[in-house]
């Protein structure tokens, strides 16, 4: 379903993904994991066409998502890790709207839009607005509307992030349940080792711009000699502090001075 082969991503002389490549299988859940500023935002970004990579090849059931942007954007959904609502509309009005958007036919989008929001057990809230929900209940909406257009891939970028463990939990019990129904695949990065460890079949760990290991969560414990994924996580990566802005203010760096105007 995801195909990487050789990914790199350069801004200037700054290398922010370094040569990597895995597989994602369909209906699968991957974990993509990695310290602040390691490459995991940029890789997602090169995968759901916001950027093109500067060498390797993407694959998105079979597409190229430089190439074929609108046909691979009709096959993922995604949520952010940055909230994506509308809170002025009810709950109902931003489902309408992304089903709008994506072209599903109306009897199609009426079913599935009371489906997906009994399913997150939103359909009791469907004419409050949004503001009015808690966090959990909003990105359970996000998710909810991610799916309407029956995509066969989604993007879970941090959905937990700022989550009560009872929120977590049942959101993450929601998404298994699309995932076995439905076969959707679903990509998903977090900071909650424990999560990955639940939900995920196979984990990607990347530091630096590079993937330095593959595997579940078992064969990571295993490798490392670790008995959680979390001790596994720090002892591939480390125990110091990591800074996202550095990382990120190279990037920026490097842009400014290729969108520059030549003197």
């Amino acid at each position: 379903m995801i195909r990487v082969q050789n990914l790199v991503k350069r801004f200037g002389d700054f290398e922010a993904v370094k040569d990597i490549s895995f597989q994602v299988e369909r209906g699968e859940i991957f974990a993509f994991l990695g310290p602040n500023g390691a490459g995991k935002t940029t890789t997602i970004k090169m995968l759901t066409t916001l950027l093109k990579p500067t060498s390797g090849s993407v694959e998105i059931d079979g597409l190229n998502p430089a190439s074929a942007q609108n046909e691979v954007r009709k096959r993922f959904g995604i949520v952010f890790q940055d909230p994506s609502l509308d809170t002025e509309l009810t709950a109902y009005e931003n489902m309408e709207i992304h089903a709008v958007l994506y072209h599903v036919p109306r009897a199609l989008r009426i079913e599935r839009t009371e489906r997906l929001m009994k399913l997150f057990e939103l359909w009791d809230r469907r004419n409050d607005p949004a503001k009015t929900f808690s966090g959990g209940m909003k990105r359970r909406l996000e998710i909810a509307r991610s799916m309407l257009h029956t995509p066969r891939i989604i993007f879970l970028d941090e959905p937990t992030l700022g989550l009560d463990p009872q929120s977590r939990n049942q959101l993450w019990t929601h998404v298994k349940h699309l995932n076995e129904t439905e076969r959707v695949t679903v990509f998903l990065t977090t900071h909650y080792m424990e999560e990955a460890e639940r939900v995920a079949q196979r984990i990607a760990i990347i530091d630096h711009g590079g993937i330095i290991a593959l595997g579940s969560s078992a064969e990571l414990k295993q490798q490392t000699g670790t008995e959680t994924l979390e001790e596994a996580f720090l002892k591939l990566t480390g125990s110091a502090i990591r800074d996202e802005s550095a990382s990120s203010a190279d990037a920026l760096r490097q842009m400014a001075k290729m969108w520059s105007p030549k003197r």
